[in-house]
């Protein structure tokens, strides 16, 4: 039980990467608070987190709204009181298109959802992250870090450029007060996000590129949210407690054959 006796917040808790890390930091012993806008994504995974024997609460709100957000932290607080760890995971891909015709509300959500609700999932957990210490885990994205190839993703990769300056940031100015903050950088994992995907005249933009084998080197195929939820799992443990304003990159080398 690595994580016996804390209290976790995942964000986009209810799919992909944040279901799967919900899943196992409850079965290594935390609390987990599943935050996510729609209830209806949220209510199967506290039910199978109940269903393994763990706790875990369904938290509603947009992390883009302080309102909401600030409510969120204080219904953790009000139910156990504590809170040690925060996967700061939901994300949105946003509108893929040329610049000139992106829009600015779209270019304005893309950040509101990836940047601004880093920021505030993290200002508003730090009362009680400050009390004990704990970690914080941003889920960020080859694209922006190691990527710069996907032409037309600008917003979501400048969002995810600045979750990382983000995490270098406040890492050193958090680190008195024993709070750690790393960031992972995931390759293309199996999850519904594309889906969310908006991609417009691309073809004007992208250069076209062929890969002679594959452009996956390691596994030859995309990642699980199970193999990042480990990732996450040993960045919020102990076994990570010297690690902090550092980002890991878990694609199976993807970013560095297509950067």
């Amino acid at each position: 039980m690595q994580l016996a006796d804390k209290v976790a917040l995942v964000t986009g808790g209810g799919e992909g990467i944040g279901r799967a890390t919900a899943l196992l930091f409850a079965r290594e012993g935390a609390k987990v608070a599943v935050l996510g806008r729609h209830r209806e994504n949220l209510d199967p995974v506290v039910d199978q987190i109940a269903a393994e024997h763990g706790q875990a609460m369904a938290v509603c709100a947009d992390v883009s709204d302080p309102d909401q957000m600030q409510a969120a932290i204080k219904e953790i607080a009000d139910k156990w009181g504590r809170l040690d760890i925060v996967f700061a995971n939901a994300g949105v891909n946003g509108v893929w298109a040329p610049l000139e015709e992106l829009e600015p509300d779209e270019w304005d959500r893309t950040l509101s959802i990836n940047l601004k609700g880093t920021f505030l999932s993290v200002k508003y957990a730090l009362p009680l992250l400050k009390k004990r210490g704990g970690s914080v885990i941003v889920n960020s994205s080859i694209n922006g870090t190691r990527v710069f190839s996907n032409t037309g993703a600008t917003a979501y990769s400048c969002s995810k450029a600045a979750q990382v300056a983000f995490t270098k940031m406040t890492a050193l100015e958090l680190a008195p007060s024993k709070v750690r903050v790393n960031v992972i950088c995931p390759g293309a994992i199996e999850t519904s996000i594309d889906d969310n995907t908006e991609h417009r005249n691309l073809e004007k933009v992208q250069t076209p590129v062929e890969f002679p084998d594959t452009d996956k080197p390691l596994e030859r195929a995309p990642g699980s949210a199970e193999q990042v939820a480990r990732l996450v799992l040993f960045l919020a443990s102990d076994a990570s407690d010297h690690v902090t304003g550092t980002e890991v990159w878990v694609d199976g080398a993807e970013s560095l054959i297509r950067g």
